[in-house]
């Protein structure tokens, strides 16, 4: 290598490095700038002075230290286990496309057993005298037994009241007096934006504790029961905090943490819990009846689509479609129709399906409603009787 060559590599690395060493300085510096950010930003008052003063939700405001609050709840949420009972086939062609098309869904010719399942997750204390509530999912089917158990090591074995599968809400009852209780909270009045808490068992981890914000309020369609209207949060929500509390900034239970949206089967930042109003409504009529009872209509709808708002002529895909109904039915009597689009419920809009399906649910038991119709471009008033739906299995 000549001398003249050797000089020019030398230049040239001392180059390359003073370069990287500025890009390698801009980056830090521009890491450092990010983290100083917030500190620019306004003050965030703390949850007790928002309280005091009378302004709103103190968690709509910014960033607060949660330890007081959490310190008083997480005593409150217990870890749940259930025992279930599951009967599989013996036959390994159980799954074979095949064996199904001849042997239907008869008795498998090689027999079965009974296989032992336990599924584990969380429950919130809603009162001293031992009432725990939970999600249906984590009780299960064919339970033989119930153990919730506390972060002072006690565990306790439990019974189910009631289930309610369509809101995916269970209540259990511990034999214990003197218990740590969460307050109910009004979840009508949570903010988008709003500072929240979960606390429950993931990963068997008791009592943890992981704060977000309200993502959105009244989220329906996800597909985790028949009776939706979640709460979404980016509050980290993992495999056994279901049933767990999901806690405002003044420490009160707006909240039961049921699911999350997940790809990879882990917190992606999409949790969704079942409002306290909602799960408040469930559990009371859990304690009263063993079941809870809701309003229901004879016949089914469906959401709009774009294809079968122009086939039905209506301008919009606002509102619910019925889509099957009995000629013996009373709402057929009452001159309702397959194809009618149902766009008001007792005066209140509907905006699809799923909202009218709540819009009955809650509707008193015997009442009659009024629905507003489209009919090929018409406009019509009809009134429809409300019945009783037992959707709830009831245990005791």
């Amino acid at each position: 290598m000549s001398f003249f060559r050797r000089i020019t590599l030398s230049i040239l690395f001392v180059v390359v490095g003073f370069i990287a060493g500025l890009v390698v300085t801009a980056r830090m510096r521009t890491a450092s700038e990010s983290r100083a950010e917030p500190a620019r930003a306004p003050v965030a008052a703390r949850p007790d002075q928002n309280r005091a003063s009378g302004g709103g939700p103190a968690a709509a405001s910014g960033p607060s230290d949660f330890t007081r609050i959490a310190s008083q709840t997480v005593k409150g949420v217990a870890n749940i286990s259930s025992l279930q009972v599951v009967r599989t086939p013996n036959s390994p062609f159980t799954s074979d496309p095949f064996f199904r098309y001849f042997f239907g869904d008869q008795d498998d010719p090689f027999g079965s057993r009974d296989r032992r399942s336990l599924s584990l997750g969380s429950g919130v204390v809603i009162s001293a005298d031992g009432y725990v509530v939970t999600n249906n999912h984590v009780v299960g089917e064919n339970v033989r037994e119930i153990r919730v158990a506390f972060s002072d090591k006690r565990e306790i074995r439990g019974r189910v009241i009631g289930t309610d599968p369509a809101t995916d809400i269970a209540l259990l009852k511990i034999n214990v007096a003197g218990l740590p209780v969460i307050a109910w909270g009004d979840s009508t009045q949570l903010k988008v934006g709003e500072w929240v808490l979960a606390i429950g068992s993931p990963f068997q981890l008791n009592q943890t504790v992981t704060a977000g914000i309200v993502s959105a309020t009244g989220r329906t369609n996800v597909g985790f029961a028949d009776y939706e209207d979640f709460i979404q949060t980016d509050a980290a929500i993992n495999p056994g905090n279901s049933g767990g509390a999901l806690i405002n900034t003044r420490g009160e239970l707006v909240g039961i943490n049921t699911g999350i949206f997940s790809q990879s089967g882990g917190y992606q930042g999409i949790g969704f819990a079942v409002p306290s109003n909602l799960a408040r409504h469930v559990v009371d009529d859990l304690m009263k009846y063993g079941e809870v009872r809701r309003g229901s209509i004879d016949f089914g709808v469906d959401s709009l689509t774009t294809e079968l708002a122009e086939e039905v002529g209506a301008k919009s895909t606002r509102g619910a479609i019925v889509s099957r109904m009995y000629r013996n039915s009373a709402s057929y009597a009452a001159g309702l129709r397959p194809a009618d689009v149902i766009v008001s419920f007792n005066g209140q809009g509907v905006d699809d399906a799923a909202q009218f399906k709540r819009a009955v649910s809650d509707a008193k038991i015997g009442s009659t409603a009024t629905l507003t119709v489209l009919r090929n471009g018409r406009t019509l008033e009809i009134k429809i009787p409300i019945v009783s739906s037992a959707a709830t299995t009831r245990r005791r």
